[in-house]
């Protein structure tokens, strides 16, 4: 059994179930994947498989000692590689991967509950209004502190600014982890997901789908 599974981001929508519940969701384009190497505590010292996205990739895209890499397991045209670590029931038996192996979206059910990672969207330089959600100060009666931060440290004692201080700075653009995320909907044909709730991420950004930890 797979840990998990690459992809694309899609872009949201909603679906209605049975009862006539509307549901939000976000599609994800997921896999299919092969499996690029399968670490052993004998070799690495830890248990983990590393999946590669098949997707369309020119040649001289991919460097030539990731070519090689994916030569060994037959997946060459894999850009966007990922690591699984594996848990203590996903190393033993007869569903033990290998290298070659293929990770499809049928491996996921309806109702089954995941984690997606994905990377943030970048806001570049924001302020701690719309960085830290500060209330700002009043809009008029001759204010001169609007979007400002305020004190940001005292002055005799200890006369620096503590580490950790909201302030101003880059926002987004980090990776960020929506755990327990409910898939509503699988499409064997296309290689589609559908979990509910949203997704970190731009359209077309890349994520991890893992099976839910907690």
């Amino acid at each position: 059994m797979s840990p998990g599974i690459l992809g694309k981001k899609i872009g949201m929508t909603q679906l209605f179930r049975p009862d006539g519940q509307v549901v939000p969701v976000t599609l994800l384009k997921a896999g299919p994947c092969f499996v690029v190497q399968r670490k052993t505590p004998a070799t690495d010292g830890y248990d983990a498989v590393q999946l590669g996205l098949n997707e369309f990739v020119k040649p001289k895209r991919i460097n030539k000692p990731a070519t090689g890499h994916l030569k060994k397991a037959g997946a060459e045209g894999a850009k966007f590689l990922r690591e699984f670590r594996l848990l203590p029931g996903q190393t033993t038996g007869e569903g033990d991967m290998k290298a070659g192996d293929k990770v499809l979206v049928s491996d996921f059910k309806i109702n089954e509950k995941v984690d997606v990672i994905g990377i943030s969207k970048g806001r570049g330089f924001a302020g701690v209004v719309k960085r830290h959600h500060f209330r700002g100060g009043d809009g008029s009666h001759g204010s001169m502190h609007h979007r400002a931060p305020g004190s940001i440290g005292a002055s005799s004692f200890p006369s620096r600014v503590v580490p950790g201080m909201r302030m101003g700075g880059h926002m987004g653009d980090d990776q960020v982890t929506v755990r327990n995320l409910e898939i509503v909907e699988v499409d064997t044909e296309d290689n589609v997901l559908a979990v509910k709730g949203a997704v970190p991420g731009p359209n077309g950004g890349y994520v991890i789908v893992r099976r839910a930890q907690r």
